[in-house]
């Protein structure tokens, strides 16, 4: 009798005598998945977002006077900055949001979606953190935490899907 290789992580042998050939491979493959996906969707969407947070002063300047160089002169200059040096912060949040989310997604054996609002979770817990260390305008502080995070998991995960179909 002989064997076929399958190089499928999610498919398991089926002549095998002990009956959790079936199920114990799958679900240990699924379980790598699930933390190289979560793994990958932290690195590369915080890559994304430290990328956009450095270039944003570059592209729009920073108000005179600010220095955002340590936690609390950055808290300090809050109040120097026009609506206009919000766009990058956010757009960090946002988009490191929705490409790690999107990998995730992709990368998860099973339960995408909750792989991808899993990422949003992530960053939603660092974008609360951040608001309580620094502070900032109300308007941003709302506007950052009800749509850069959850919403851009969501949206992560429907590029996903949108792209497999």
């Amino acid at each position: 009798m002989t064997t076929q290789l399958s190089f499928n992580p999610f498919e398991s042998t089926e002549n095998s005598i002990d009956p959790l050939a079936k199920t114990a491979p799958t679900m240990s493959r699924q379980i790598l998945w699930g933390i190289l996906a979560v793994v990958s969707g932290v690195s590369v969407g915080g890559s994304v977002n430290m990328g956009l947070v450095t270039v944003g002063p570059l592209i729009v300047p920073l108000p005179e006077g600010a220095d955002v160089s340590t936690m609390e002169t950055l808290a300090e200059s809050m109040e120097l900055m026009t609506p206009v040096n919000f766009l990058f912060p956010y757009l960090a949040h946002a988009l490191g949001t929705l490409v790690g989310a999107t990998i995730a997604a992709a990368l998860a054996a099973r339960g995408k979606v909750w792989f991808a609002l899993g990422i949003g979770a992530f960053f939603q817990a660092g974008g609360s953190a951040a608001v309580t260390m620094l502070g900032g305008p109300m308007w941003f502080n709302v506007l950052d935490l009800t749509t850069a995070y959850y919403p851009m998991g969501l949206l992560g995960y429907f590029i996903f899907a949108k792209m497999n179909k």
